[in-house]
Parts: structure tokens; sequence; C-alpha cells
């Protein structure tokens, strides 16, 4: 199997769970604490909580916080929805829109009293890069950051999506300095905590294999391949690209039949009709956003696998336009 989609779609591995992370917590948590005090050490933060990570559960978060909020359009769909649920009960958010390039557009910062905004260190989908310390000379707001893909230490608060380290649950890992009260034990996910922070401890990136499928996929895709965002733009260990009158999904799909796993976007939009919002949100149309496909490497590759690789995906995405053609 070529996994070329762990940063959405982690490898999901066999665990064995222990009591000492069940609700008996609450009868003998000396486990439980140990492990939050490595956490938290870990990471440089006083205190966690876990939230459900959907839109609900992101709402909660934000009806914590004292102050105006700003969302990046780059973030999680579970953060961009709650923030709409927000707006609705008739809270001020400020948007920040994505340039065409597919950076986060900074001006809307300028002279703006905000006291948290959600923007992480790189934007969903496409993994580009966001300047957390440009963020930082901009405004005096807090920064609460998905750090799933991409710890940066410039975030105030941190966010772990326990499912996209682990395979497992719902629930985000919040990581913070006093912003929120203190969680109740028994409302503490602490099976979720434990497998976020081992996912963490064993999550592995690839930064050599980018160059090379980039080589290959110009080369043999030629003119069929166009690019949304620089790939010099992108974490390190991902890649992003479209392909010219197909969708991906199509692409995705039949890929995975000869096991090549790629993804299109989000969690929520493996394999799905919905195109990318990310590339919508950087000003291109729906049809020309269900272009759009993300690479992702945590192990490495030989010359010959990866060659192996871009030929398959030529072949059906030959196949592909013949038959769209019909």
């Amino acid at each position: 199997m070529f996994k070329l989609n762990f940063l959405l779609y982690p490898n999901v591995q066999d665990i064995h769970i222990t009591t000492d992370y069940s609700l008996s917590i609450l009868d003998n948590n000396d486990s439980f604490t140990l492990l939050k005090k490595v956490f938290l050490k870990k990471y440089n933060f006083t205190d966690l909580k876990t939230i459900d990570f959907s839109k609900y559960g992101v709402l909660g978060l934000m009806l914590e916080l004292d102050g105006k909020i700003a969302v990046s359009k780059g973030e999680s769909q579970s953060i961009v929805d709650a923030a709409k649920q927000y707006e609705k009960l008739g809270f001020e958010v400020l948007w920040i829109e994505l340039n065409k390039n597919g950076t986060v557009n900074f001006e809307k910062l300028k002279d703006q009293k905000l006291d948290f905004i959600f923007i992480s260190s790189y934007t969903m989908d496409t993994f580009v890069k966001t300047n957390l310390k440009k963020i930082k000379e901009l405004t005096n707001a807090k920064i609460i950051s998905n750090s799933s893909a991409n710890y940066d230490e410039i975030c105030d608060i941190a966010i772990f999506d326990c499912y996209k380290l682990s395979g497992y649950t719902s629930s985000a890992i919040v990581l913070h300095n006093g912003e929120f009260e203190e969680q109740n034990l028994a409302n503490c996910d602490a099976l979720s905590v434990y497998l976020s922070f081992e996912g963490l401890k064993n999550q592995t990136f690839n930064t050599s294999n980018k160059k090379l499928f980039l080589e290959k996929l110009k080369q043999k895709f030629k003119d069929d391949i166009y690019f949304f965002v620089e790939p010099s733009s992108t974490l390190d260990y991902s890649l992003h690209f479209a392909l010219k009158n197909i969708k991906a999904r199509e692409l995705i799909r039949t890929s995975a039949l000869s096991n090549i796993l790629i993804t299109n976007g989000e969690g929520c939009s493996l394999g799905l009709s919905k195109p990318s919002r990310i590339i919508q949100s950087m000003g291109y149309d729906e049809l020309t956003s269900r272009n759009a496909i993300s690479l992702s490497f945590c192990e490495e590759y030989s010359n010959e696998e990866i060659e192996k690789i871009v030929e398959l995906l030529h072949k059906k995405y030959r196949q592909i336009k013949v038959l769209n053609e019909q």
C-alpha cells in the first residue's frame, strides 16, 4: 500500500486499552495525571481540556472565550462551522480571507482590536505554511492553532485532532494557559489524550519524497497538471496539485483499488462529491476546485516506487478522461 494521505488519514495502529484511561480515573487517576503532566511539559502549557472536534464542540470552546474572535477561512471545517454558528448567536467574528495563491491575507488584521484568532501554521487541504510570527507583529490576539500536522510554539493555544493523529475518536485535545475553566475530570476524554500523545510521539515525516514526486508528476502529466499553490509554499512533507478535466474523487476512488491512497481535502471530503472549500475560499469556482489533490509523505519511497505510483496515476487519469468524453 502506498499511503499518500497520512496527514488527513493516519496509519491506524492496533492499540491495547487499559483501564487507566477509562472513567476509573475518577477513582485512581495517577496514570492520567502523569500523562497529562508529561503532555503539558512537552509543549510548555499549564493545562489541557478535551472537546468534541465538531461544530458544536468548537462552538462551546468559543463561548468560553472572553473577547473578540477572528477566524481564518483556511481552518478546519469544524472551526469554520462553529464560527458561523457563533455569528448566528449574535456574536461578531472577523473572517480572515485567503489570497489567490493560498496564503492568508494579513491585511485585514491591521488596526483590529482582537482577543483571539483561530489560525494555524498551515492551511487545511493545501498545507500552505502560515507565518505565525507575522501574525504576532500585526495583532496582540492570542493565537489558537490546529497543531495536528505541524506544531508551532508561537501559538498560545494548541489544538490536536485525535482522529488525525491516531485514527480514533472525534475528540480534540486543547492545550492552554488558563484561558478556559478547569475541566471536570469526569468530562475529560482521557483515552483521547493518551491516543493523541502516542500519535504525536510516533509521528514521522518524510521531506525527501516531495521533490521526486513533483518532478515525476510534471514529466508524466505535462500540460495536464497545474498548481493552485506553489509547491515550495506548503509543508515540506506535503504536495498539492490539480489535474485538468477530471474530478479528484474519481481518481481517488480508482487509485484506492491499486492501493494508492490520496486525498482531495479534509477527512469529511475524502472521495465525496464536495469540492475543496479551501480552494473556493481562494477565489476559484466550484468546478475548478474539484480538480484539487493533496499528497503527504510519512515514509521513504524509492525512485522506482515513485515512478510506479506516478505511472499508475497517469494511466487511471487517462482512463477517466476517456470515460468522461463518452
